[in-house]
């Protein structure tokens, strides 16, 4: 039986696959991006290539609307979308999608552009609670025992957050007794005012907020930053920890045990528009983030009190190394893998040098995508339903498979836009397109 794991860190993986190299890990994948928040799985024995018709469905779901994917914990599925005026939490068994409860709450938001009016964050699964945090703000703890709220906070009402475009689309994340939340809100006197009028707005020391992660008290809020839409995320170096914030303005790195800035990095295009949505990756001492408006990428080394920058795209050259939009890079052995570009039809995915920014390969007309780095493996959804499965090579674009899922008429499964990262959890692939959530089998049971 394989072992099933919350988180697990390398260095405890070598040593279980040392001692037994036939020993199976199957991850849980409590929050966006999995357990590491980089969109990579430990799981081994993908099938490698794929069959021509596609890897093995083992069911698959109508959703409601929604751009999130779900998170895995104990068997369960946990996925977060609208239906009608209520924002619902579903829980499906993950082996068979069967329904086993729901908890849902009543929403008024509508989107400034008329894109989409569900969540956009993915559920956060820890100690038999889930965050949901919903694009009107909304932030509620269920508790999966009792299918009922252990608390709610209406996080915008209470902080004056001035809606952006697209609302509330920062996952939060978890650091010990801590929900660590991206708020930013603005003092009073901009109550009423709408997305266009963004630029005239200050912060009032909400961009973070930690809160009790059981009782939902206010624990700290740092920083007059206003909100983006990149997730947060965690990380060690050194031997201290660090959460960092891709925020409207530019990179905040901090401490999470109490809230203290490290450093600010001003990173953000100066259009009104354009906004900060890929999460940062982190590897070692050094944090990357990237935008797809104007600036493009940048690689810091961040010690306490401060940062050095190794390198960063030129404002106005028009060769910048990457342009991520919503996606997350992928780093695998000194090299970056994204989609890189802010409009469909000239997104290409490229592999760049992690220490110097240099391309190394682009391949376009795949539209924009998102990656899962799995063994020396890129699981490669399309934002149009095209999966892909492409072999890890800072040389050149090496696919070994590529599907487009179709049911028995023809009719494409996976409907644009295919917007969320795919997720990995006991070697079944979640992919969602517009409408619905498929769970494929990608790892055959036993290896």
């Amino acid at each position: 039986m394989p072992i099933r794991v919350r988180s697990l860190s390398c260095s405890l993986w070598l040593l279980l696959a040392f001692v037994s190299p036939a020993l199976l890990i199957a991850e849980d994948w409590p929050t966006f991006l999995g357990p590491r928040h980089n969109s990579t799985s430990l799981e081994t024995g993908l099938q490698v290539p794929w069959p021509k018709g596609g890897p093995e469905i083992v069911w698959q779901r109508k959703l409601g609307t929604g751009y999130g994917t779900g998170s895995i914990a104990d068997g369960k599925f946990f996925q977060f979308d609208r239906h009608g005026d209520q924002n619902r939490l579903e829980v499906l068994e993950v082996t068979t999608g069967h329904k086993l409860w729901q908890y849902e709450y009543g929403t008024e938001y509508e989107d400034a552009l008329g894109y989409n009016n569900g969540p956009r964050c993915s559920p956060v699964i820890d100690d038999g609670l889930v965050y949901i945090y919903g694009a009107e703000g909304e932030l509620h703890c269920v508790s999966i025992q009792t299918h009922e709220a252990v608390w709610k906070r209406n996080l915008s009402e209470e902080f004056n957050v001035v809606p952006n475009f697209f609302g509330v689309g920062s996952t939060p994340v978890i650091f010990e007794d801590k929900l660590l939340v991206m708020v930013g809100g603005s003092p009073e006197e901009f109550k009423g005012l709408g997305p266009y009028q963004i630029d005239r707005v200050t912060g009032n020391g909400s961009a973070i907020v930690a809160i009790d992660k059981k009782t939902g008290k206010t624990i700290y809020k740092i920083s007059d930053e206003l909100a983006s839409y990149a997730s947060l995320t965690l990380a060690e170096i050194d031997g201290r920890p660090w959460c960092f914030a891709f925020l409207r303005g530019g990179l905040l790195g901090f401490d999470p045990r109490d809230g203290a800035i490290d450093f600010h990095y001003p990173w953000r295009a100066k259009k009104l528009e354009s906004v900060n949505a890929s999460t940062p990756v982190v590897v070692g001492n050094e944090v990357f983030i990237s935008e797809c408006y104007a600036l493009g990428s940048t690689l810091l080394k961040v010690k306490p009190g401060g940062y050095e920058v190794i390198w960063k795209d030129e404002e106005r050259s028009r060769d910048h190394a990457m342009e991520t939009h919503w996606n997350t890079a992928v780093y695998k052995d000194g090299y970056l893998y994204a989609s890189s570009g802010r409009h469909s039809h000239q997104a290409e995915l490229r592999c760049i040098e992690w220490k110097t920014g240099k391309v190394s390969w682009a391949e376009p007309s795949l539209t924009r995508s998102s990656l899962l780095l799995v063994e020396d493996y890129l699981i490669c959804l399309s934002e149009y339903g095209t999966l892909r499965l492409l072999k890890v090579n800072p040389e050149k674009f090496d696919v070994i498979s590529e599907v487009f899922l179709e049911d028995e008429d023809g009719n494409a499964l996976l409907k644009p836009p295919a917007w969320s990262a795919p997720i990995l959890s006991n070697g079944r692939l979640f992919v969602r397109g517009d409408d619905r959530l498929i769970c494929l089998q990608v790892i055959p049971p036993g290896k």
